[in-house]
């Protein structure tokens, strides 16, 4: 049985939402933060030699990563819906969305976390240079198709939804001068699978929409 272990407010909402696309029949099991430091308990730490999340367990696999989780999933149970593929015409734009989440986007906002608390006031210029530029990309992209993947929804969506939205809430961004990406989370939130999927992986909090 596929079982998401997801950590609330985290990286594992991405693996609901991907079951719930694919109408996956699964098992979730969800852990609260400690009360004390906002960090993933121990026994979800206990899950996975990382310690992080995403989580899941698939019989006796036990696999950490977002990305080699959205893959694994994809393939194993979705015959690879959602992935375009090697000789569609958004095969590479989607690579590389689905790549550029954690690769980059990810990255740049961990760098800005960590800065945050060790008492900087701000980033050093070259890390809001690629802030800045991170999320440009992002506008440009989705004032030319509709998903990061492309003309429809795929696993690069689902990649980059975390940061775009709950990442939100743990750093605050305002995307007041970006239509592109407001446009395009207000199609996120009215798509079915991402309403049942926070539903259950958040209950009582407001996706961050907006």
């Amino acid at each position: 049985m596929l079982t998401v272990h997801h950590l609330r407010q985290s990286q594992s909402e991405r693996i609901v939402w991907l079951c719930e696309e694919l109408g996956l029949d699964y098992e979730l099991k969800l852990y609260d933060r400690r009360a004390d430091n906002r960090l993933a308990p121990d026994e979800y730490k206990a899950l996975h030699p990382s310690g992080t999340a995403p989580v899941i367990t698939d019989g006796a696999l036990t696999l950490g990563e977002s990305g080699a989780i959205v893959e694994y999933i994809a393939g194993r149970y979705g015959e690879w819906r959602l992935c375009p593929k090697a000789d569609d015409d958004n095969f590479a734009q989607h690579l590389f969305w689905f790549h550029f989440a954690n690769g980059t986007f990810m990255a740049n906002v961990m760098m800005e976390l960590s800065a945050r608390a060790t008492g900087a006031k701000e980033l050093p210029a070259l890390a809001q240079d690629r802030k800045a530029r991170a999320w440009q990309q992002v506008e440009d992209q989705l004032g030319k198709t509709a998903y990061l993947g492309g003309s429809e929804l795929t696993t690069a969506d689902i990649m980059m939804g975390f940061p775009l939205t709950t990442m939100r809430s743990l750093g605050p961004y305002s995307i007041d001068d970006k239509p592109n990406i407001q446009a395009y989370l207000k199609r996120i939130g009215e798509r079915a699978a991402y309403r049942r999927a926070m539903e259950k992986a958040e209950p009582g909090f407001t996706p961050k929409l907006d």
